[in-house]
């Protein structure tokens, strides 16, 4: 018997329907249930969902529908944790019935890649910069791309992939010819809707909720702090919280200075940002899902990037200089009806940001008195080594004799005094320089 509350009513295969039963997808998301049935018709869908209501799986099943019947897709996402997770998600569904995907994302070698393509994959996923890479050096080739999924296509522009996006949309067939195009995110500025109407034909539009709106689950809470105080405040948080925590730096020199101030205290933590390689950041990612980190400390490039069921709190070390980011860096919590939190530090001359924040969700953030912090600690994360210029060794004061004889006196300029003694001068340029 049919439902509208589980999958059997939106006209999916008997095959696919299994193996989401299997999986344990038992009942759809509402965007979910609102899209696929349109995009199992072929049609053009705009899909505007909150971040973390299920919008991977929305555009996911019709694709592998239609490439059991041969139609090729083609899926493009701003990061590479976000396209990680895309196709993991289709081998999960797809695989089992023969779906062969290929994985287009920088970081990784270009060489395996362009291997993984000559299987001739009905699937490919990929980022911007990387689909154009196989496209200037003719190793794949969009003409017969049947569905084209962009998602999160508002950050794809915000990182500035409007000219890739353009060079792909120009490359696939036009939708006149039958190319069916969804595209889905948590919100739709004014230039997803020219993208839309340039390059989609009559597309459905489905808005689950308005821009900005935040997981209604996540309970929020707003704490004024200096800057000094934030560690001493992120010390009493993790101790009171003892779940799973996900911390968000703006910087990604902050988020390495944050994870090592973690790991001081005692907590197991890792980092996900620009300066860590492909896989490093696979194993950070992979190790905050499996329980051998309990902290996460990651910049807004994983604020699209991470589903990770049971995340109890996200923490905003550092408010994101994109207000719109704010909404998705909490929706990491509260993941497909699950209950979260989310606390966010701001210091005293972040109240404009603040109110932008408000703005865009249309409802305050909760204020809350600061408690009784723990003491200061005297380093809050391991110091840089210093070191003399040249590369030679940093001067560790002391008696002279351990440097081979006195240091030879200095004039208040910084000069040498001519009055003291001097090292030998080497008659060789090729000579090694002395340690000192």
């Amino acid at each position: 018997m049919t439902s509208s509350s589980d999958f059997y009513g939106l006209g999916i295969a008997p095959n696919i329907l299994a193996i989401l039963d299997k999986q344990g997808f038992k009942i759809p998301t509402p965007i979910q249930s609102k899209a696929i049935p349109v995009a199992l018709e072929g049609k053009d869908v705009m899909g505007l969902a909150q971040t973390g209501t299920g919008k991977t799986l929305a555009f996911a099943v019709p694709m592998i529908q239609a490439a059991l019947k041969g139609t090729q897709g083609l899926i493009v996402l701003p990061t590479r944790e976000l396209a990680l997770q895309v196709q993991e998600t289709i081998e999960k569904v797809g695989g089992p019935l023969g779906v062969r995907t290929a994985l287009l994302i920088g970081g990784a070698p270009i060489s395996m890649q362009i291997r993984s393509l000559s299987r001739n994959p009905i699937i490919v996923v990929g980022t911007p910069g990387r689909i154009i890479d196989h496209l200037q050096q003719k190793t794949i080739s969009l003409k017969r791309v049947g569905i084209l999924v962009l998602d999160e296509a508002d950050r794809m522009l915000d990182m500035g992939f409007a000219p890739q996006l353009k060079r792909i949309l120009t490359d696939v067939p036009p939708s006149d010819a039958g190319r069916q195009t969804m595209l889905f995110s948590a919100t739709m500025p004014n230039d997803i809707m020219k993208l839309a109407n340039a390059y989609m034909k009559l597309p459905l539009r489905i808005e689950i909720a308005p821009p900005g709106t935040a997981i209604n689950k996540v309970t929020q809470e707003l704490f004024f702090i200096s800057k000094m105080d934030k560690p001493r405040l992120l010390e009493k948080i993790l101790y009171e919280y003892r779940g799973s925590v996900l911390v968000f730096s703006r910087t990604k020199f902050g988020a390495k200075k944050i994870a090592t101030s973690i790991r001081a205290l005692g907590h197991t933590a890792a980092e996900i940002h620009s300066n860590r390689s492909l896989n490093q950041r696979r194993e950070a990612l992979d190790g905050f899902r499996n329980g051998k980190y309990r902290v996460l400390v990651a910049t807004d490039i994983a604020a699209r990037g991470i589903d990770v069921k049971g995340i109890e709190l996200v923490l905003n070390y550092d408010l994101p200089s994109n207000p719109e980011d704010y909404i998705h860096r909490i929706g990491r919590t509260a993941r497909a009806g699950a209950a979260g939190h989310a606390i966010s530090f701001a210091m005293p001359d972040e109240r404009r940001d603040v109110y932008d924040i408000e703005r865009l969700m249309r409802s305050t953030m909760p204020l809350s008195k600061l408690p009784e912090l723990p003491p200061a600690r005297a380093v809050a994360y391991a110091p840089r080594p210093e070191f003399s210029p040249r590369g030679r060794a940093p001067f560790r004061g002391g008696s002279g004799a351990q440097h081979g004889g006195a240091r030879p006196p200095y004039r208040q300029g910084g000069a040498p005094s001519r009055s003291g003694p001097r090292p030998p001068r080497s008659n060789s340029r090729f000579q090694k320089r002395s340690h000192y």
